[in-house]
């Protein structure tokens, strides 16, 4: 689904990505891990197309990224923190990124119902608390059925209930052949939902591949020792 091969970026004098290679499979869940500053979320901005890298590639579905936008419209993207036109409903922001969009696309009552969002609707989004705010991001992502998902600490401010809806939609999604790129500091949250993991350290890809493999190399008996190990080697085990 994602080819990045060699992408740099520097801002400034600051080396973020340096000759990042990353493959992320298709219907997979992939965990994006490392310490604070790693270059985690400007892998995901330069996938996104919101960063352009100084240099390598990135493909998505065998095709590179470049002045198209087009590809964007398979993405759903799910930010840390969202930022909406604070003076418009929930229900109005849905509604204005529908008609923006040619197919007619329906809102996922279901999810909206299972995070307990359906009395916040028709509220000004500058009144919803964070947590209702993320629910709202939530919605947002899964609105277009995209193919492929980028989840940024999805869970974030949500109750146990709406976290557990959302991380249940997750799965459901991937086991219907979507692709999810999934970045958060609960570990316990991504030893749940993924499959693969991808280690960064210093704008580097320090392991890549099955989390099974990460903690059989590691010798650990959890997802979180194991990336606690590498994470304090600064280096693939």
């Amino acid at each position: 689904m994602i080819a990045a091969r060699s992408v740099s970026k520097r801002f400034g004098r600051l080396g973020v990505l340096d000759e990042l290679t990353l493959d992320v499979s298709a219907s997979r869940i992939t965990a994006i891990v490392g310490p604070n500053g790693a270059g985690k979320t400007t892998f995901v901005k330069t996938i996104l197309g919101l960063t352009r890298p100084d240099s390598g590639s990135i493909e998505f579905d065998g095709r590179a990224i470049g002045d198209d936008a087009a590809y964007r419209a398979r993405i759903g993207y799910m930010p840390q923190i969202a930022r909406f036109p604070e003076n418009l409903t929930a229900a109005e922001l849905f509604a204005m990124l529908r008609d923006l969009r040619p197919a007619e696309t329906p809102v996922d009552e279901d999810l909206i119902s299972g995070l307990r969002l359906s009395t916040e609707l028709e509220k000004p989004l500058r009144t919803l608390s964070g947590g209702t705010r993320q629910k709202v991001n939530a919605v947002m992502a899964f609105l277009f059925k995209p193919d492929l998902f980028i989840l940024d600490e999805p869970t974030a401010g949500l109750d146990p209930i709406a976290s557990g809806v959302l991380k249940d939609k997750i799965r459901t999604e991937r086991a219907a052949g979507k692709t999810f790129i999934l970045t958060s500091h609960i570990i316990s949250e991504l030893e749940e939902l993924a499959e693969d993991v991808a280690f960064v350290h210093e704008g580097r890809v320090g392991f890549a591949g099955p989390v099974k493999e990460l903690i059989r190399t590691t010798r650990q008996d959890t997802l979180e020792r194991a990336i606690a190990q590498v994470m304090m080697r600064g280096v693939a085990a």
